[in-house]
């Protein structure tokens, strides 16, 4: 009998964990504070299935996400990576969970919540910043294109991701990741280093799983470098496979949106979606023909999609650390075991590119950004680059700890006839693409380069700025080259990247392989908000 009223006993508590562990995202408390982890590491596919079976709703998970910002970016390890949720995300969430209930889902991206980087227009209750005081209170009249493909697609538009001011031309020194609005981002591995920039905030809610997926900005390194410091995978496209248009710009030839994700998949559902031609933004005109749209880039999610592949490593950009070299060498010897040919490679010097690469910054910089400001219409809080200079100057938060020495240049810039501006863009191009990207890949019948991303997250520096170490971006950003960083391992708790990249509209080639290279490693881990190493 008291075996019999022990089995019994035994199966009740089971019976009670079960319920515990099963229980659906409403019961899911635990005291006051609302357990969230459910969502972690959740995919689009498995989001999507979940729906299907009807386990949630999109109200619910919209909820539990602003519930995870609350406690974690908010509370708990205070990343600071969130400008602000959307006050609309809940009625939006209420929205498409009325045409899910109709059969009508609006697109693969229905019901996924996103967070956009806050230089990213969206016509709702939120402002868009660039993270500068000046804007705080400027709200666009219209959605910026991407954001629009993303709401065509079901997307739930959450929030504003942090971002380093301006996108990061603002200061000669800074920190990547701060901005007058936002303050300073945080690592969520170790939450004294830095995020990277100036897509600080979309990496770090990517990675510690505030939103399922969140959009960047890359001018030079923007995208892959945060999705390096953070442990996720960033796809930074061809310049002119998505809009621009209803972005805060740096410069006219090499800014480009791009997906930043926790999978290869997921940046690749999230990339097709956001395509298109846009007549406000005439680089994307180049695309007609080769760009994908909905599902179209997931087709090239391939296992075994490094097999027969020629990838050119670029040695030259390795040296700066032994232990990225080594995770460098164990990517080259996966790579070869699964069927790819690794060869080592050259590339111009960055010296043949690069200050003429600054030049076109500048100029395109002091353009696009009156265009931008003349955008907002007659409520602009600022209508020129010598006003915004001035306003920094009198600000008590705007120069507290770093200076505005790149908008002081740009302003003294002519305009976008000058020789100097035409002679210094066709030096850089013709340095990356001809003599560049382009002969190297066709001298050696490549079909993608490979190089480090760039080192461990150094510690958030205050004083004297970012010290960085090591990376890949510039050959890439300049040309105007598509490239995908994927995570390649850790050094003492801090995660790395490689990154792949080709030719101009090659993001089919690029996915594959580092899709391929993503499953067979597997080196992604969630973050555990160490304070300090």
């Amino acid at each position: 009998m008291k075996k019999h009223l022990s089995g019994i006993l035994s199966l009740t508590i089971l019976a009670i964990i079960l319920l515990i562990t099963c229980s659906s995202p409403q019961e899911k408390e635990t005291g006051k504070t609302t357990d969230t982890s459910w969502i972690e590491e959740m995919t689009i596919q498995q989001l999507q299935a979940g729906y299907s079976e009807k386990k949630y709703t999109v109200t619910e998970i919209t909820q539990t996400y602003i519930d995870r910002i609350n406690e974690i970016d908010r509370n708990g390890p205070a990343l600071n990576s969130v400008i602000m949720i959307n006050p609309d995300a809940l009625s939006i969430a209420e929205e498409l969970d009325r045409e899910l209930r109709e059969g009508k889902p609006r697109g693969p991206m229905h019901g996924v919540p996103v967070i956009l980087k806050d230089n990213i227009d969206t016509h709702d209750k939120m402002p868009n910043t660039a993270g500068a005081t000046i804007l705080r209170n400027s709200y666009p009249d219209k959605d910026s294109f991407i954001a629009m493909k993303l709401r065509e697609a079901g997307a739930v538009i959450l929030g504003k991701a942090n971002l380093s001011e301006w996108a990061n031309f603002r200061a000669d020194v800074s920190s990547s990741g701060w901005s007058g609005v936002g303050g300073q981002t945080k690592n969520p591995y170790i939450l004294d280093r830095n995020p990277c920039g100036s897509s600080a905030g979309s990496g770090v809610a990517a990675s510690a799983n505030l939103c399922m997926v969140a959009i960047g900005t890359e001018t030079n390194g923007s995208i892959v470098c945060p999705s390096n410091n953070n442990g996720i995978v960033g796809i930074k496209p061809t310049v002119g496979l998505l809009s621009r248009s209803g972005i805060i710009p740096i410069s006219f030839t090499q800014d480009t949106p791009g997906p930043m994700t926790r999978t290869v998949e997921d940046a690749a559902i999230a990339l097709g979606v956001m395509t298109g031609i846009d007549s406000a933004d005439s680089k994307t005109l180049a695309s007609a023909g080769k760009f994908l749209t909905e599902n179209g880039y997931t087709r090239f999610l391939k296992a075994d999609g490094a097999k027969g592949k020629r990838i050119g490593l670029l040695r030259k950009t390795m040296g700066f650390s032994d232990r990225v070299d080594t995770l460098v060498n164990e990517t080259v010897r996966w790579l070869r075991s699964n069927g790819a040919e690794v060869i080592d490679i050259e590339m111009p010097e960055e010296s043949k590119y690069g200050n003429a690469s600054f030049e076109v910054m500048l100029y395109e910089f002091k353009d696009g950004l009156h265009k931008y400001f003349a955008s907002l219409g007659d409520d602009a809080p600022v209508r020129n680059m010598t006003d915004l200079i001035e306003f920094n100057k009198k600000d008590s938060v705007e120069l507290r700890y770093f200076d505005q020495d790149l908008l002081e240049m740009a302003s003294k810039k002519g305009d976008m006839n000058s020789p100097e501006y035409k002679k210094a863009l066709e030096k850089m191009l013709k340095a990356t693409r001809e003599n560049g990207i382009d002969k190297v890949m066709n001298e050696n019948k490549l079909d993608a380069i490979m190089a480090p991303t760039g080192s461990p997250a150094w510690k958030t520096d205050l004083v004297l700025g970012d010290h960085f170490v090591g990376g890949s971006s510039s050959l890439a950003a300049v040309a105007g080259y598509p490239a995908i960083t994927v995570p390649m391992g850790f050094i003492e708790n801090l995660p790395t990247g490689i990154t792949f990249f080709g030719k101009a509209w090659s993001e089919p080639v690029l996915i594959e392989i580092a899709y391929s290279y993503e499953q067979g490693t597997r080196h992604r881990k969630a973050p555990e908000y160490r304070v300090k190493d």
